[in-house]
């Protein structure tokens, strides 16, 4: 009899320059950079990364799930070596491989120190929420290389800050520390980076608080609404609301509200 094993079984027999770590307790997950000191990813990191951010998805113990880094740096890019040999066929996949976090159906964190340039910078961009710190510098530095950012990482720096604070930061390949990510919408909040775990724990927590099926309603609503007119995302507002609804639960909430 003949043996097939699942692609996805291959690609994840183990995992290159980055850990999970997963706790049951607090229904969390953690997707730890590991490639000491600045936590370069390659392009098989990319494609794992997006099969494990979609294992995690699926998997109903998890409800938050967390993107942060071992060491100094979050990350300082991609291998470019290796971008050099790939074929076309696989440059062209890289995008969606780096949009994994936001296809993915639950929250995702990006906890952001030192570092996050290139694709560090565009997975950090495809998650919900963006951690940043004193330590932290953001940069698309790809035209200092003859080349543009390949994965996402523009579109939705557009979408998030704007055309001409875009092309400040593509063009110009400038480098955006925590501070003025913080004022310009990149980053969520911004803390001391002696605090960055327990603000992240902080934000976990507040996340479990709410109820996972509206979250994922939200999220899945928010991301249509990014590339639909005003009308259009009112009315799947309205759409995905009512489908979402969920009485019981509902009155259950409340209950407990009025309790406190």
């Amino acid at each position: 009899m003949i043996q097939i094993v699942h692609p996805a079984q291959i690609l994840l027999s183990k995992l290159d320059g980055f850990r999970l770590e997963f706790s049951e307790s607090n229904a969390r997950a953690d997707i730890v950079l590991h490639r000491p000191p600045l936590n370069i990813v390659n392009l098989e990191q990319r494609e794992q990364l997006r099969v494990v951010f979609e294992a995690l998805d699926e998997d109903p113990r998890i409800r938050v799930i967390v993107l942060r880094s071992a060491g100094e740096h979050f990350s300082a890019g991609g291998d470019i070596s290796g971008l050099v040999d790939a074929s076309a066929e696989r440059i062209s996949r890289l995008a969606w491989s780096v949009s994994a976090p936001a296809r993915c159906g639950k929250p995702v964190i990006a906890a952001n120190r030192g570092y996050c340039f290139g694709v560090g910078f565009e997975l950090s961009l495809a998650c919900d929420f963006r951690l940043a710190t004193e330590t932290t510098l953001y940069a698309l530095s790809e035209q200092r290389l003859g080349q543009l950012p390949g994965s996402g990482g523009s579109a939705r720096l557009q979408k998030m800050v704007g055309t001409s604070r875009t092309k400040d930061i593509v063009m110009r390949s400038r480098q955006i520390p925590g501070p003025q990510a913080y004022d310009w919408g990149i980053a969520t909040e911004f803390v001391p980076d002696s605090d960055l775990e327990s603000a992240t724990d902080e934000m976990v927590g507040e996340l479990l608080a709410c109820s996972p099926s509206a979250q994922r309603a939200a999220k899945r609503l928010l991301n249509a609404v990014d590339d639909a007119s005003l009308s259009m995302g009112i009315t799947l507002e309205g759409h995905i609301n009512a489908r979402v609804r969920n009485p019981g639960d509902y009155r259950q909430r409340m209950e407990a509200l009025g309790e406190n």
